[in-house]
C-alpha cells in the first residue's frame, strides 16, 4: 500500500488529525493507497502558506520568469506523461488510451500559458478631463482554491492551474477523494521545475470537510470547481457570502444529432466514442442520441452492430473499448438509472446490466447500454447519468431536432452530423 500525504510549502505535510482514507482500483476493486484526510486546520495552514508565497514572492516574480517555469513544467510533464496516465487509470478506471492521451497533452496547457505570461497587458484609456491620466492594470487575485473531479484529475487541474500561475496567483488544490494520487505525484514535477515553495499546495480530503473549508476561507479570493450541479450550487451559494469570484464547470446532457444526409458510418463512430469511450464519464458525453426518422432503422442497425462488439474490460490494455465506472456510488447510480429507464417505458436494446465477462469479478463494470423509444420527458433523457447509457430519440424536421436538443437544463455541448454546412451552422447558432 502506498501512502500519500498533503503537499504544502513545497513538501509533504501529514494530516493534522492523523487520519487517512483508502483509494481503490475500480477495475479490480483492490485497495492500493492511503491518502491523507484533511480538515479545516490543514486547509488553513495551506492557505496561510499560499498567501505568504503570493505576497512575498510569486506576485512579484517577473512574468517572464513565471513563463519560463511553466515551460519547464511542460517539458517535465511530457517526460512523465505515461506514468501520470497509468496512475490516473489505476485511480479512476478510465482507458489508458484516453488518459494517456490526456496526460501527454497537458504539456500544451502549461506551454501555452507560459508563453502568455508576459503578454498580459493593460491599456491607456482616453479621458475627456484635462490633466487626467487614465489607465488599466491587470493584477492577480491572490490565493485561488481549486477543487477538481475524479474523471480527469490532471486535465481539469491544468485548465485551472496553468492560467492562474501565469497571471501570478497561488493555489490551494483539493482533488477528488476518489482520485487524489495523480495530483500528489504531479507535485513532484512542480518541485523539480523550480516553483517557489508555497505557490502550489494540495490538501486532500472530503468535500464536506476540506472542500468546504477552502470555499469558506476568508483569504481565498476565487474558487474554481469542476463537479456535479448539486455541488456547484452549494459552492456558489457559500462563495457568495464572501463575495468571492467563482468559476464552475458542471454537468451536461449533450445531444448527438444525426441527420439523414450524414455520413452514417462516421456518425456511428462518433456517437459510440461520445458515450462509451470514457464509460460516459465526461461532462460533454453525448448521452442523448437524436436520429432523423427517415434513417432511424438503418442507423440503429449500424449502431447496434458496432456497439455490440465493444470490448469491455481492463482499462490498462490498449485494445479495451469500455472500462469500469470510477466509483462505487457512481456504479450504483448508473444501475439505478438503467432501472429507471426500463420503468419509464424505454426499450433497452443493448446491455442494461452489470458486465460479468472476463476479468476480475466484482469490479465496477456496466454493460454498454442503449435505450430506444425514448422521449425527452424521460428522466434518462433529462438527467445526467455519467455512465455508459445512451438514450435515443427520433425527430422529423430540423426545427424539431434543435428544439429537442435545446430542451434541457444543461447547455454544455452538442454534436451535429450532416453534410449540409448551412444546417450545421444553423444548429450552432
Amino acid at each position: 500500500m502506498k501512502k500519500y500525504n498533503h503537499f504544502v510549502n513545497g513538501k509533504e505535510m501529514l494530516p493534522n488529525n492523523g487520519e487517512y482514507f483508502e483509494t481503490e482500483n475500480p477495475y479490480t476493486c483492490t485497495k492500493w493507497a492511503d491518502v491523507a484526510k484533511g480538515n479545516a486546520h490543514d486547509v488553513d495552514v495551506a492557505v496561510n502558506v499560499a498567501k505568504e508565497a503570493f505576497e512575498k514572492s510569486w506576485s512579484n516574480t517577473k512574468p517572464t520568469e513565471r513563463g519560463k517555469l511553466l515551460v519547464k513544467l511542460a517539458e517535465l510533464v511530457e517526460r512523465d506523461a505515461q506514468k501520470l496516465g497509468e496512475i490516473e487509470v489505476q485511480d479512476n478506471g478510465k482507458l489508458i488510451a484516453e488518459m494517456g492521451a490526456q496526460t501527454k497533452y497537458l504539456a500544451e496547457w502549461y506551454r501555452y500559458f507560459g508563453g502568455l505570461a508576459d503578454k498580459v497587458e493593460g491599456a491607456v484609456l482616453p479621458s475627456d478631463k484635462p490633466g487626467i491620466f487614465n489607465f488599466t492594470k491587470y493584477e492577480p487575485f491572490g490565493v485561488i482554491g481549486m477543487i477538481t473531479a475524479w474523471n480527469s484529475p490532471l486535465l481539469l487541474l491544468s485548465w485551472k492551474l496553468a492560467p492562474a500561475l501565469a497571471a501570478g496567483n497561488t493555489a490551494v488544490i483539493k482533488p477528488s477523494e476518489f482520485t487524489s494520487s495523480s495530483t500528489l505525484v504531479f507535485m513532484n514535477l512542480i518541485k523539480e521545475a523550480g516553483f517557489p515553495p508555497g505557490v502550489i499546495n494540495v490538501v486532500c480530503g472530503l468535500g464536506k470537510e476540506a472542500g468546504s473549508a477552502i470555499v469558506n476561507h476568508p483569504d481565498i479570493a476565487k474558487i474554481a470547481f469542476t463537479g456535479s450541479d448539486q455541488s456547484g450550487q452549494i459552492i456558489y451559494e457559500a462563495a457568495a457570502k464572501g463575495i468571492k469570484h467563482v468559476c464552475l464547470e458542471l454537468g451536461g446532457k449533450s445531444p448527438n444529432i444525426v441527420f439523414e444526409d450524414a455520413d452514417l458510418d462516421a456518425a456511428v463512430a462518433g456517437v459510440i466514442s461520445g458515450i462509451f469511450a470514457a464509460s460516459g464519464q465526461t461532462c460533454i458525453a453525448g448521452s442523448r442520441l437524436l436520429v432523423q426518422s427517415s434513417i432511424y432503422k438503418k442507423f440503429m442497425t449500424k449502431l447496434l452492430d458496432v456497439a455490440s462488439k465493444a470490448k469491455v474490460g481492463n482499462p490498462m490494455l490498449p485494445d479495451t473499448n469500455v472500462g469500469p465506472v470510477a466509483t462505487k456510488p457512481q456504479f450504483e447510480k448508473v444501475l439505478d438509472y438503467i432501472d429507471i429507464g426500463k420503468s419509464e417505458g424505454a426499450k433497452c436494446v443493448l446491455g442494461g446490466d452489470v458486465f460479468k465477462g472476463d476479468g476480475p469479478q466484482g469490479g465496477l463494470m456496466v454493460q454498454p447500454t442503449i435505450f430506444t423509444e425514448c422521449n425527452n420527458n424521460m428522466r434518462i433523457a433529462r438527467e445526467e447519468i455519467f455512465g455508459p447509457v445512451l438514450s435515443t430519440i427520433t425527430f422529423d424536421t430540423e426545427d424539431q431536432a434543435f428544439s429537442i436538443a435545446n430542451d434541457t437544463a444543461f447547455g454544455l455541448g452538442a454534436g451535429i452530423w450532416t453534410n449540409d454546412i448551412g444546417k450545421a451552422h444553423d444548429g450552432a447558432s
